[in-house]
Order: C-alpha cells, then structure tokens, then sequence
C-alpha cells in the first residue's frame, strides 16, 4: 500500500511545483501521473513544439464537441498526458497575465489573489534572464525565464510596425509595462525546453519525500466528507493511495472537474443521471470553461528571410541535427520571438488582444502553408464572454468527458475579432513591412466586410489551448464557487485544487505562468505558513486609455 501526507493529482505546470514546495518543507508527496516520459526530443528540443501537441503519447487527445457558432467544427484540445503535463507540449510562451486580471480575481470572491498578492509567487518562481534585476523580476527561482535572440529581420519589423501604427513599445511585457509590442519570453533553458517537469518535478523527486507514481486515477475516495486518497488503475489494478493529510487535484482544467464529479462532487441532477452517488452538490464543477480562440493573420513574403527555407527534410534534419549535438541554432527557439498586447479600443483600460508573431506561414500541426516563404501573426481577444462546460459523457472513468467551450456564443465576439483583424493589417501596411510584405495569403484581400470575416472566422477560428475555469474560486458562500480562497473544494475536508480550473477569468495571455503560480501559492495554502508579503508595485495603464485606443 502506498501512503503519505499529501497525494498529489497530475505532474503539471500546478502538480509539480506544489509539490516542490510541499517536499522542500519536509512533507511526504507522491504524485499520480498518467502520461510516460518527456525525454525524447520532439519534447525537449523548443523548435519541435508542433510534434508533441500532435502525438498521442503525450496528449490525451480530446475533442470538443461540435461547435455551434463555428459552423458545428469539433476543436483539437490538447492536454498533456506526459511527466510535465502541458507545460511539456507547450509553446513554451511565458506570459503572467495583467495586473488587473488578478485584481478581477479578488473582486471576484478570490480574495488574497489580487495583483499585490500573487506578484510575490511569481517572483519567487522565476530566474529571469532577461534584463537587470528589478522589483517585478525574480532572480532565484526554479523556472529559468528566457528571451530568443531574434535575429530575424522580421522580428524586429514586427515591433517596429507597431510602434509606426502609434502603439506603445515594452520592454518587459510581464513587468511593470504589459501594453505594447516587444520582446516574448519563454521557458526554455541552455536550448531546452525548462518544463514543470524539468524546472520542479526533477529536483523535488531527488528528495527521498517525494514519489512519482505512474498510474491512471479514477476518483478521489472520500470518507465520511474527507478525502482520504486516491483510486488509481496501475498495471489493470485498482488500488487506492492514501493520504495521511490532504489529496490536491492538479489534473488540468478538463480532467480536474471530471475527477470531482466522478467522486461525488458537482451539480446533483448531473450526477444522479450517471448513478455517482452525490457527496457535495456543487453547480459549477464543469462550468464557468473558458479559453482564448485566435486566428492566424499570414502575409507571403517578398525576402526569403523567413523558416521556410528550413521546411524540408534536409533544412529539419539540419535543424535536428545541430541541436542535438550542440544544443544551439534554430532548434534551440520556439520561433515565438516577438509578441505585443494592445487595447481595442478607447474606453478599455488594459489590453484585450494579444499578438504572437512567427517568422513561418504555418498551422498548429505542422503544415507549412502551400505559397511558400511568409510568416504570420497569432491575433485574437483576450476576454471573451463566452463560456462552456466539461461535463460527464458516463460514469466510466476511462471514457473522455463531454468538452462544449461555446465558442463565439457572445455578440461581442464578433464584434472585437473583426477588430483583431482590421487593427492587424493596419500594422501590416506600415512602413517597416513594406521591404517584407507580398500580399496577405489568410484571410485574403477579398475578406472585408463584416459578413466576409464572420465567415473567415467561422471556419479558421483556432484555440490557442488556453481552457481554464472549470472549478472556479470564489466566497465560500457563492453557490457557483467550487473552491474557496484557499484553493480548498467546498463541501469536503482535506481536498484542493491547484490548476487553471480555479481561475475565476481567463488572464491575459498564455496560461502555463499562471498555473506555475497557483501551484507556489496553494502550496503556501496547504502548508499554512502564511503568504509571502504583499508587492506594492504599481503597474503602468495608459493615462490616456479613456480618450484613445493608443
């Protein structure tokens, strides 16, 4: 029988830094993880991002169900099933989010996780590489947070344009300065992919406390209220781990709320019509799914200056090969170089639409568009009104659950894409692009009315694989809270949660940062220490942002 204090669920971005932190203080951990090894370099190298998200060895392959509002297309959601979770098939993009995300979270019932709060855990978890130390920055923490060199013309045109079309430029989207086009940071260490796994998971499993067990977990066994450990099937068995003190769910915003309601704990009537036994009727156990849609903006080029020319058997082998013997080169990159957050609008007061940019025309999947030489913008909103709902397809732990985002199910949707895609040729028809500016190959010249870029939307929109909300925290007296300030599930003992499934609102931008933080701070929660003290830094927002859009 395998026993210790805490046992905790999934070895993601959340589960393996909660448990660095819990090991680090001398508890006992083991950690249940389903997924196999992230050795192999399709993981490690950053410039293979494309291969893992689409293998399923290291993904657990769900699908949504059939959208409505994007013409009934089922969407790719990828999830890590791999030592590191998501954070090891990633596009390894470092983005914390706005400091007015997290004060929405404690307006929100998230008391304790406002800006001044959670600022010290992201300090605490980072080595920043990219810049001299300052009061935003951490310098000594386990994930090492680096910047590309960008030495690709395009990358700098890209800033550029954005400064000439009147936008701000940053140079530390995730320090005091969000808005604007500069510099993307990644998690990529001496040329190598710096995952959960690698940045938390690896040092804590040195410890003789902690313990990593590979097996598939069914339900959360729960006793007389309190949750006592963990079914797992391993090796075709079923056995249960226990937990002397606490069980933490950290099995991603789709897994965690399908863990809970196979154990008792979720909406009543849901339940009942699967014949789970209810333990704790809580409404909004797979409610509240939210995620970031984008499309991708693609220009073929004039210059052969973009990755194409690697776009081969031998460029990719090249690519391969130098990285793996040198750890150096284009490999050593995930190409996501440039980045900038921007405001829709006047009247908004922090940015709405987040840029990626890429020096390749090319899909999610791999497939280099068909024109040859271009290169593309990742564009879309940050806070969309739409929400979904994971729920139970039967109560078989092994059959994947219901997945309905909703996507584009609010007017303003459309309304704020269509900016996305004005505002993106605006910046693609300034100066600094015209030695590299063809034509735009998607959505094309003939995409111009609103009509014509519904419809361009409705059938390229894409997920940036952002899902989150699922098992939101809130007051412990909000009937739709799942889980109180302290990331512990209401209606039960000895149970908490420490994903993106918590989040009360999606932040903006990628959502790896913010789990890797929620992790360090539920960690502080569970081992009731306290909080790290407060940060009183203030964040810039555009004195003009009431009267201008930049």
């Amino acid at each position: 029988m395998t026993i210790a204090d805490y046992v905790v669920v999934g070895a993601g971005s959340g589960g393996c830094a909660v448990a660095y932190r819990l090991a680090e203080a001398g508890k006992s951990v083991v950690v249940i993880e389903h997924g196999g090894s992230d050795a192999g370099p399709f993981i490690q190298m950053p410039g293979a991002l494309s291969y893992p998200m689409n293998m399923a060895m290291y993904d657990w392959g769900f699908r949504t169900e059939p959208e409505p509002h994007l013409g009934g297309r089922t969407l790719a959601t990828p999830r890590g099933k791999v030592i590191g979770g998501s954070s090891s098939i990633n596009g390894m993009v470092f983005v914390r989010g706005h400091a007015k995300d997290f004060d929405h979270w404690a307006e929100a019932g998230a008391s304790g996780w406002s800006y001044a709060d959670v600022l010290p855990y992201f300090r605490r978890m980072e080595t920043w590489h990219g810049g001299p130390a300052n009061e935003f920055r951490g310098t000594d923490g386990p994930l090492h947070i680096t910047r590309g060199p960008r030495r690709n013309p395009l990358f700098h045109a890209f800033v550029e344009a954005g400064r000439q079309a009147g936008y701000e430029v940053t140079g530390d989207y995730n320090g005091e300065k969000q808005e604007g086009f500069g510099p993307m940071e990644a998690t990529i260490w001496r040329g190598r992919r710096w995952s959960a796994a690698n940045a938390y998971l690896r040092p804590a499993l040195k410890r003789p406390n902690c313990t990593l067990v590979r097996a598939f977990a069914r339900r959360v066994v729960l006793r007389d209220g309190r949750a006592v450990g963990v079914e797992v099937e391993r090796g075709g068995q079923a056995e249960v781990i226990e937990a002397r003190a606490e069980v933490i769910l950290a099995a991603s915003s789709i897994n965690t709320p399908k863990l809970l309601m196979l154990s008792g704990i979720g909406p009543a009537a849901h339940l009942s019509e699967h014949g789970i036994e209810v333990v704790a009727d809580r409404k909004g156990v797979g409610a509240n799914l939210q995620d970031h849609l984008e499309v991708y903006m693609q220009y073929a080029a004039k210059k052969p200056v973009t990755l194409y020319k690697y776009w081969n058997l031998w460029g990719k082998a090249f690519v391969g090969a130098q990285w793996l013997f040198t750890g150096t080169g284009l490999g050593a990159s995930n190409q996501f170089e440039s980045a900038a957050f921007i405001r829709s609008d006047k009247g908004v007061d922090y940015p709405d639409i987040q840029y990626h940019f890429l020096p390749i025309a090319v899909r999610y999947d791999g497939k280099a568009v068909a024109e040859g030489h271009g290169f593309q913008a990742h564009v879309g909103p940050m806070r969309s009104k739409s929400r979904g709902a994971v729920t139970l397809r039967s109560a078989d732990p092994k059959a994947p659950p219901l997945i309905r985002f909703n996507y584009m199910s609010h007017p303003d949707d459309w309304t704020e894409f269509r900016k996305c895609v004005r505002l993106t040729r605006e910046i693609f028809a300034q100066d600094a692009f015209k030695p590299f500016v063809k034509h735009e190959i998607q959505p094309g010249s003939g995409t111009g009315t609103n009509e014509e870029i519904d419809a361009f939307l409705r059938e390229h929109a894409e997920s940036a694989y952002h899902p989150c909300g699922t098992a939101r925290m809130g007051r412990r007296d909000d009937p739709l809270a799942v889980v109180d300030p302290e990331a512990r599930v209401i209606g039960v003992e000895g149970l908490r949660v420490a994903d993106s499934s918590i989040f009360p609102r999606i932040p903006n931008g990628n959502l790896n940062a913010p789990s890797i933080m929620t992790g360090e701070k539920v960690a502080d929660h569970v081992l009731g220490r306290g909080m790290l003290a407060p940060a009183n830094s203030e964040p810039w927002i555009s004195p003009s942002w009431k009267i201008a859009q930049r």
